[in-house]
């Protein structure tokens, strides 16, 4: 859920859930639970929560948003989820749905979304409206070559 800080959404830092909890003050709970339940990522189920950061990104407001519930940590793609939970609150919330600008860390040049994702291509993927689904098919064939590039490599099967 790390996307998530290249974001003005809330990682919930200032929780006792930090990256479990993800919302903003303009997020309806119960409407982005359903919408990324209907997804049906892999070993994951969202919980429709409203919560109170105590410091970072809407500190001292109620956000609503979701918990991120890991269901079967042998299935579930946290990558995948991360550009779910982008993905979903750009569409239902785009009038204020919005990308963190530079500075980040160590970074003032790059977007923080383009660092934390690791290319540019995600964030613009998420913005053209494409799905979760056909962002992730999109790496799949790279993630074809590396499995059989490190092949002879493996010390175990």
């Amino acid at each position: 859920m790390v996307l998530v800080e290249g974001t003005q959404l809330s990682e919930g830092r200032g929780t006792t859930r930090p990256f479990e909890l993800i919302g903003a003050p303009y997020i309806r709970p119960g409407e982005l639970a359903a919408r990324l339940d209907s997804l049906g990522l892999p070993g994951v189920q969202f919980r429709p929560a409203y919560f109170e950061p105590t410091s970072q990104k809407w500190s001292g407001q109620t956000c609503g948003g979701v918990q991120v519930h890991v269901r079967d940590r042998e299935v579930f793609e946290p990558y995948l989820t991360g550009i779910a939970v982008l993905a979903a609150i750009r569409t239902l919330y785009p009038e204020s749905f919005q990308w963190r600008e530079p500075p980040y860390e160590y970074e003032s040049g790059k977007r923080p979304i383009d660092m934390l994702a690791g290319t540019a291509m995600i964030p613009a993927q998420i913005e053209s409206g494409l799905s979760p689904a056909e962002i992730r098919a999109g790496w799949q064939a790279e993630v074809a070559r590396f499995l059989e590039q490190r092949e002879p490599y493996l010390l175990y099967t």
